[in-house]
């Protein structure tokens, strides 16, 4: 397995949960909300995580359908990911499959007992720690880096 910190960013309309991991790989833990509505404030905001945290990478999730299917929801993750690879370059960015992370994490805090109004925002948090669990562990498990690679389009 590859060494070095990921960041992991969990796009919303409203918010956007970001975590990060060990220098190892092994364990993700919540970093942030970012307000979402502005988008190249929450994308400036993002640089600055990138830039404090150096990470190997920021993965990210892409929401798709049940059947594997992408909708709007992920076409509006594609373009703000295209633009937020070109911000990070050289700093790789990766789509992986979020299928059901936000509904894991809100079914996790709620059984620690988190208010779900209350807890919206750290529901993003987790949402992004699911999202980087799984990649971790999916690198873990095939030796190769999850999801697709983004090409910076200039």
């Amino acid at each position: 397995m590859r060494r070095g910190r990921r960041l992991s960013v969990d796009v919303g309309e409203a918010r956007i949960g970001v975590a990060s991991s060990d220098p190892d790989g092994l364990l993700a833990t919540p970093v942030e909300t970012v307000p979402g509505r502005d988008v190249p404030a929450a994308q400036r905001r993002l640089e600055q995580l990138v830039a404090e945290y150096e990470p190997l990478e920021v993965v990210v999730g892409l929401p798709r359908s049940l059947s594997g299917n992408e909708g709007p929801a992920a076409a509006r993750v594609r373009a703000f990911v295209q633009e937020t690879a070109r911000r990070i370059a050289p700093v790789p960015v990766r789509l992986v499959d979020e299928r059901m992370s936000t509904v894991t994490a809100a079914q996790s805090m709620r059984a620690s007992g988190v208010n779900a109004k209350k807890g919206r925002s750290r529901i993003d948090q987790a949402a992004a720690v699911v999202i980087l669990q799984n990649a971790l562990e999916t690198e873990r498990a095939t030796g190769r880096p999850p999801g697709e690679c983004v090409e910076v389009v200039v």
